[in-house]
C-alpha cells in the first residue's frame, strides 16, 4: 500500500512541476525552468523505474502512475493560477472612463487612451479585481486582456 500511495504521491509532485516549468519558461524565466526540469527529471526517473519493476504483475502501480499524473496536472494548472506570474495588457472600452482613469492612474501604466477607451498595463495577478471594478463602474463596459511578454 505504502508503495502505490509514493507513486501516487512522487507523480502528483512531478507532473505539478512539470507544468509550471512549461509556464516559467513560457514567461521567459529560463533558468527556473531549467532548474524544475532537473528536479521533474531526477523523480521520473526514479518513479517511472519504480513503477517498471514487475509492472506486468501488479498492475495498481500503473494506476497509481495514470491517477497521480492525472492530478499533478491539475495542481500545476491550480498552482501557477495562484502564482499568476507575468503581466497583462488591458484594453477597456468604456463610457465611464474619465471615472476609470482617476483610479487607473494612480496604481498603473495607461499607455494610451481617448474618450472611450484605455489601455493599460497591470500584473495579471490583478486581473480579477480590475475586472470587477471596471464592471461596477461600467458594467457594458468591454474588456480584453492578453499576456505580454516583454515590457
Amino acid at each position: 500500500m505504502v508503495i502505490y500511495l509514493s507513486i501516487f504521491v512522487f507523480k502528483i509532485i512531478e507532473d505539478a512541476l512539470a507544468t509550471l516549468r512549461l509556464i516559467v519558461v513560457s514567461n521567459g524565466k529560463k533558468v527556473l525552468g531549467a532548474f524544475l526540469q532537473f528536479i521533474c527529471t531526477t523523480i521520473w526517473v526514479l518513479l517511472t523505474g519504480t513503477v517498471l519493476v514487475n509492472f506486468t504483475e501488479d498492475y495498481f502501480k500503473i494506476v497509481a502512475f495514470a491517477l497521480g499524473a492525472f492530478i499533478g496536472s491539475y495542481m500545476g494548472s491550480f498552482i501557477e493560477e495562484k502564482l499568476a506570474i507575468g503581466i497583462n495588457n488591458y484594453i477597456i472600452k468604456s463610457k465611464e472612463i474619465y471615472s476609470l482613469l482617476k483610479y487607473f492612474d494612480k496604481q498603473y501604466v495607461i499607455l494610451d487612451f481617448n474618450s472611450s477607451m484605455i489601455m493599460l498595463i497591470a500584473p495579471r495577478k490583478k486581473r480579477k479585481s480590475i475586472i470587477s471594478f471596471v464592471k461596477s463602474i461600467d458594467e457594458n463596459s468591454i474588456v480584453i486582456c492578453e499576456k505580454i511578454k516583454y515590457f
